[in-house]
């Protein structure tokens, strides 16, 4: 049996990571004792008596950036008891979270995920710490927290075992390099609107082809950026 995978996420807004933590199918992974989720609160490694994690950037500029003293402590507390296969932070700037990403961290042993905020983070923490940068989209969110969330969830649905259905993993969007074909479920006929015949038919070959070229289509019309990848 494969071993557990443990994520370590470390955040300002503890509050946030867990609440989601402890739903569907993340919840159920941990309660299978696939993954385990260790969530460390950026104040408690902080070295002054406010808890203060953040400060003003050098050279001016608006907005506050976290502090490097309390992410070191934290990440080098977090080393030196194990080994990483990746240090990650989530980043506006980072590689984007493509399918082929999250395929490759499911197979990992351990992980750090950290969720910056405010104007984002000290540099010397990117230069020193982080192994790799990852992005959710072209856009800004107030924080790191739900695109580390997003990170998970696409990394533990992954985890054999996790998802009842495997085959359903393996069908998903973006696996073969082309979006999901349509779906239907009964009844055959709903206001006048008809499952596709090839569906009800029971020949898997056709429906096997059917599914292939309404993937095609599909990925042609929405996403041809796919297809030249």
């Amino acid at each position: 049996m494969k071993e557990k995978m443990r994520i370590d996420i470390i955040t300002a807004f503890p509050e946030m990571i867990k609440s989601v933590l402890e739903t569907s199918i993340l919840k159920i992974a941990n309660e299978k004792s696939l993954v385990k989720y260790f969530v460390h609160n950026l104040h408690d490694f902080a070295d002054n008596k406010f808890r203060h994690i953040d400060d003003t950037p050098y050279g001016g500029g608006a907005g506050m950036l976290i502090k490097c003293q309390p992410v070191f402590k934290c990440i080098e507390s977090l080393s030196s008891e194990r080994k990483y296969d990746e240090i990650i932070y989530m980043s506006a700037d980072g590689e984007p979270l493509k399918q082929a990403v999250a395929n490759e961290l499911s197979l990992c042993k351990n992980l750090i995920i950290l969720a910056g905020h405010y104007k984002g983070i000290d540099q010397r923490i990117r230069d020193r710490l982080i192994t790799r940068e990852i992005s959710i989209g072209d856009y800004v969110l107030t924080g790191g927290e739900l695109p580390a969330l997003v990170l998970i969830d696409a990394i533990v649905r992954l985890i054999p075992g996790v998802i009842g259905d495997a085959e359903s993993a393996l069908d998903d969007s973006f696996m073969d390099g082309l979006l999901e074909p349509p779906y239907y479920t009964k009844p055959a006929i709903y206001k006048g609107m008809q499952v596709p015949e090839v569906l009800r038919s029971g020949n898997h070959k056709e429906i096997n082809e059917w599914k292939q070229q309404m993937a095609m289509e599909k990925t042609q019309k929405r996403r041809p950026d796919l297809l030249n990848e």
